[in-house]
């Protein structure tokens, strides 16, 4: 199983579950977690949804064995249109979700994290978007999260470098809200989960959508710009030039 959902009291708490692999999120584990979100959004005995991954790392991003993958007949356009609403899914919707960071948070590892509403790291964090390595960029609000987060300087960076940053340059730079000992992130995590789900659900979901409002307009249009971006790149010279580096090496 690559994805564990477990209630405790009224927070739902999602596990990616590769450790072997960072929890890199391969085709079927992708469709397992938007099963589990999607469940756990729509019940009436979830207060709070809370993220998190076992071993090591949060989670290191699409696997890089099926990177380029489609299954047959899927554009790169629906491909990542895909993924994009199951992000945009999780941005909007109404109940709090916390994510429990450590390790290694890569690619679509930290667009699944900075998609949550609250973020506590534990100090081990190395965060980074990798995606310029592949002659590619993030798709699914990358770059809006990192934006409106770090600040467009900072966003430009860490898009345009791929360079990790760790837990304290994270919290600094807004990306991360909490910073703790490793051994301390599960019981930071759902202690705060739980203070959050004893207030009402009706006040929560205000106050969530009142604070999005402020700059979802943005991170809407910021997503779909991301989506022109990275079909055009799936065709560019640079990316078709790296993947036959990589295949090569492979062999």
């Amino acid at each position: 199983m690559t994805v564990s959902t477990e209630m405790d009291g009224g927070v739902c708490i999602i596990s990616l579950n590769r450790p072997e692999r960072h929890n890199a999120v391969d085709d079927a584990t992708g469709a397992a977690y938007g099963a589990a979100f999607r469940e756990a959004a729509g019940s009436k005995d979830v207060a709070v949804i809370l993220l998190r991954g076992e071993g090591r790392s949060f989670c290191s991003g699409r696997d890089t064995a099926q990177l380029g993958r489609r299954v047959e007949g899927e554009s790169d356009f629906s491909f990542v249109r895909r993924h994009q609403d199951s992000r945009l899914a999780q941005v909007d919707c109404p109940k709090p979700v916390i994510a429990a960071l450590k390790g290694n948070v890569l690619g679509g590892g930290l667009e699944m994290a900075l998609a949550a509403d609250i973020r506590i790291a534990s100090t081990d964090l190395q965060m980074a978007f990798p995606e310029i390595g592949y002659g590619l960029m993030t798709d699914t609000g990358g770059a809006a999260f990192a934006t409106v987060l770090a600040g467009p300087s900072r966003a430009k960076l860490m898009l345009m470098t791929g360079r990790r940053i760790g837990g304290e340059q994270a919290l600094a730079w807004g990306m991360v809200d909490e910073l703790v000992a490793p051994e301390d992130l599960d019981d930071t995590a759902r202690s705060l989960a739980h203070e959050i789900a004893q207030h009402g659900e009706l006040a929560l979901g205000s106050i969530k959508q009142v604070v999005d409002e402020m700059w979802h307009t943005a991170l809407h249009t910021g997503i779909r710009a991301e989506l022109l971006a990275q079909v055009a790149l799936f065709g560019s010279p640079e990316y078709l030039e790296l993947k036959q580096k990589r295949q090569a090496a492979a062999r």
